[in-house]
């Protein structure tokens, strides 16, 4: 039987052991004619191809057919939200051969994690417009090092005018899905994410419920907070360990794995719409990086009224479980498309991809 096969079967006989199926329906994880359309969103824009969180990334995802394109959000110095995966931007951008700023660089302790470099809440706009971005992982994504040095952090501001620009250019809504970085350490520095991205959304008229607009966040306080202030929908993002940091800090011992258990869903579904998880918390993988049995994760959140779209699929077999990986080559691209098949068949209504093209390919083949 084939990895995608095996797991249709073990999907479909837990499903009926929990109800879900009957247990006299056909054997068979396919979605109805009905099914909505599974939505594509472009990991911090097509990263797979582009430097990540550019313009040029997002715009690249956009045209691959993306229905969402993803920035991370990070503050700088006088308060405006840029588009960085963390803080730290010296992976990112070409800050170490500026000498202008070498003694910016220090250590800090981020949400328990020490990080060494520099921080973009030590840099004011102006100064971060006078770096360019680099590969994040040139190792792995050796062809997207010829785009290093040639892209500008854009502000989050510049990435919902690109949204509205290519939305009418294409002639369809590309949507936008930022996520809030860290929140309980810049709230504790001053600069709080929250105020920022409500002034964003409602400057640019997409504080609405029809907008095309979800917010994330790895915290459950923050999102909260949101959800008074918000009409779009919200993403509780779950990791396949640990716990949100504002439960750290609150001594709240709950954790992202309780989080997904039938009773934290229903929870989660009083303040958010959408869950996040890592496809670990879907197809889980043993000690020798191999496909174990799915979880119940989508179908316990599908009965709680809220909806699953899973991170983050990529080609490169460092990053795939051993079971679609083509080599022992970490940057040679795997059986991604089985992957994503894998994920497809236990019924997700989204998926997050650093290569949004093959996310829609494996979309367009079920």
């Amino acid at each position: 039987m084939t990895i995608r096969g095996r797991l249709i079967a073990l999907s479909v006989a837990g499903a009926a052991a929990l109800g879900v199926i009957a247990s006299t329906g056909p054997a068979t994880a396919e979605p109805a004619p009905d099914t909505p359309q599974i939505e594509v969103f472009g990991h911090r824009g097509a990263s797979g191809y582009r430097p990540e969180h550019t313009l040029a990334s997002y715009e690249l995802a956009a045209r691959m057919g993306a229905d969402f394109i993803e920035p991370d959000l990070v503050p700088t110095k006088d308060g405006v939200l840029v588009a960085r995966h963390e803080p730290e931007i010296g992976g990112t951008t070409d800050v170490a051969d500026h000498p202008e700023f070498a003694a910016r660089k220090t250590t800090k302790v981020i949400d328990s994690t020490e990080m060494t470099g520099w921080f973009t809440e030590d840099f004011t706009l102006a100064e971060l417009k006078t770096l360019r971005a680099k590969e994040r992982i040139p190792d792995i994504r050796r062809n997207n090092t010829v785009y290093d040095g040639l892209y500008e952090v854009p502000t989050f501001q510049e990435v919902l005018d690109l949204r509205e620009r290519l939305s009418e250019e294409l002639g369809r809504d590309i949507g936008v899905a930022p996520e809030t970085k860290h929140p309980s350490y810049f709230r504790e520095l001053g600069l709080p994410l929250e105020p920022g991205v409500v002034e964003a959304l409602e400057t640019s008229s997409l504080n609405k419920e029809d907008s095309k607009v979800v917010v994330q966040s790895f915290e459950v306080g923050n999102l909260k907070e949101l959800r008074e202030q918000l009409r779009v929908r919200l993403v509780q993002l779950i990791s396949n360990s640990g716990a949100p940091q504002d439960f750290i800090e609150a001594g709240d011992p709950r954790t992202y794995a309780d989080l997904v258990k039938p009773e934290g869903l229903k929870e989660i579904a009083t303040y958010a719409d959408v869950i996040g998880p890592d496809t670990k918390v879907i197809l889980p993988v043993d000690d020798s990086n191999h496909l174990t049995e799915p979880t119940t994760v989508v179908a316990d959140a599908h009965a709680a009224g809220l909806q699953v779209v899973p991170y983050t699929v990529r080609a490169e077999n460092t990053f795939l479980p051993a079971d679609f990986q083509s080599s022992q080559d970490p940057a040679q691209w795997g059986d991604v498309l089985g992957l994503f098949h894998a994920l497809y068949d236990q019924g997700v209504d989204g998926i997050f991809s650093d290569m949004p093209d093959l996310a829609i390919t494996a979309r367009d083949q079920r």
